[in-house]
């Protein structure tokens, strides 16, 4: 699990890429379910919040530069 602390350390080109690794990683997760193979069943929760938080600090942060920039 990692945490926001983390989250929020790392740059928005860290967070695309690993957004990126951890939605190909729920796709592998959700295919060992349901054909079975699936051992390590609490990964798929993990996986999924961290999915989460990475998405929230991407729009916190898009959100926040949308606040200071002018509208014209």
């Amino acid at each position: 699990m990692t945490k926001i602390v983390d989250i929020r350390a790392k740059t928005a080109d860290e967070l695309q890429t690993q957004l990126l690794d951890l939605r190909k990683e729920q796709f592998n997760l959700r295919f060992q379910r349901a054909t079975g193979q699936l051992e390590a069943t609490g990964r798929v929760k993990t996986v999924r919040r961290d999915i989460a938080r990475i998405k929230f600090v991407l729009h916190e942060r898009k959100r926040a530069s949308a606040a200071i920039q002018p509208t014209a």
